[in-house]
């Protein structure tokens, strides 16, 4: 048997990236996916891709930042598929990098609102339809950046990645005795849009390899398999926990 046969998965951020790797990921592993993200085009050639290859995906474009879009994706997961499992709550941003007192306060809250309101949120809504379910696995992209490792020029993005280790704690103690898993996942540099933007130059990418003890960065298939291990019963076991897939960033000093 697949590791989520039957089950029902929500992934937004899932038109590019992390996202989409994790997506094809679960559709071939047995879930019913449900994904999201801003850019309409990108999800529904998502949704046409696990399609052709014998899945089972809709797509929903929109706002992660909006409460009611994180309802209506819920509400699309139970009316296609019958109920919730699982919620790969992965979409976020950088936000605007440089020097602390030269960030507008509008960008501040932007990047706030995007990686950690918009988490909130999804477990507003995800949370009870799991519990609908007996149980269920809520995971939270977050970051090494803020956690082991402090990066000049990122206050926004790592206080709120940091954030979502908190708020995966607190869930993961509210909920854990009636069934429902919270984790949080931290990706290290990941060959991704975002990725590419922060190493956009030969140099900067090598210094962000050499950051690592791996001597690279992931694949998005890598992370997706990370997530994947979060969302399966292979981590029945497994709950408030920062799960670090960073390639040994975290405690390189080579």
């Amino acid at each position: 048997m697949s590791a989520l046969s039957n089950k029902v998965a929500i992934i937004t951020g899932a038109s590019s990236g992390i996202g989409y790797a994790t997506a094809k990921l679960f559709a071939r592993e047995g879930a019913n996916v449900v994904v999201a993200a801003r850019r309409k085009p990108e999800l529904d050639a998502l949704v046409d891709e696990i399609t052709q290859a014998g899945g089972h995906a809709v797509a929903l474009a929109g706002d992660v930042r909006d409460e009611t879009f994180a309802e209506a994706l819920v509400k699309l997961a139970i009316g296609r598929f019958g109920g919730l499992d699982v919620a790969f709550n992965n979409a976020g941003t950088t936000g605007e990098m440089g020097a602390t007192p030269d960030v507008p306060l509008s960008e501040w809250e932007e990047t706030i609102r995007t990686n950690l309101t918009s988490a909130f949120l999804g477990a507003k809504y995800q949370l009870p339809a799991m519990l609908d379910r007996n149980g269920g696995s809520l995971i939270f992209t977050s970051t090494f950046v803020g956690y082991t490792v402090g990066l000049p020029g990122m206050a926004a993005y790592a206080a709120s990645k940091a954030g979502l280790i908190g708020l995966t704690q607190s869930l993961a103690s509210e909920f854990g005795a009636k069934g429902v898993r919270v984790n949080a996942l931290l990706p290290g540099g990941t060959d991704t849009p975002m990725g590419r933007a922060f190493a956009n130059t030969p140099e900067a990418l090598a210094f962000v390899q050499s950051l690592h003890a791996l001597k690279r960065m992931a694949s998005p298939d890598e992370i997706a398999k990370s997530a994947l291990y979060l969302a399966s019963d292979a981590s029945s076991f497994t709950t408030g926990t920062a799960l670090l897939a960073d390639g040994g960033v975290s405690i390189n000093r080579t």
